[in-house]
């Protein structure tokens, strides 16, 4: 089954199960500030490893105390699609209550 863009409604739909992401523009966003720079750049190891088992990578941001993630899907123009949302959940659910930046 071809991956399809997702609409508006239904990427307002996902995001309300996934508080701290956002749309902006055509792509979905994320940051969480961590304790120390160590467990930001542990974290971005883990996003690595799930990006490599999903074959679907963000644009990936580390800064001192914070990651930040960036994705949309290349394949159908750079558009927000199904594949976004099951990075995202895979990452929110290796970092539960980290807070937004």
């Amino acid at each position: 089954m071809p991956v399809e863009p997702l609409s508006r409604t239904e990427i307002e739909d996902r995001l309300a199960e996934l508080p701290g992401w956002a749309a902006d523009g055509d792509r979905l966003t994320r940051s969480y500030r961590l304790g120390s720079h160590f467990a930001a750049t542990a974290m971005v190891v883990h996003v690595a490893q799930i990006q490599e088992e999903l074959d679907h990578h963000s644009d990936l941001t580390l800064g001192y105390h914070t990651v930040s993630l960036s994705v949309n899907t290349h394949s159908v123009g750079g558009k927000i699609t199904e594949l976004d949302f099951a990075l995202a959940r895979r990452v929110e659910a290796l970092a539960p209550g980290h807070g937004a930046k």
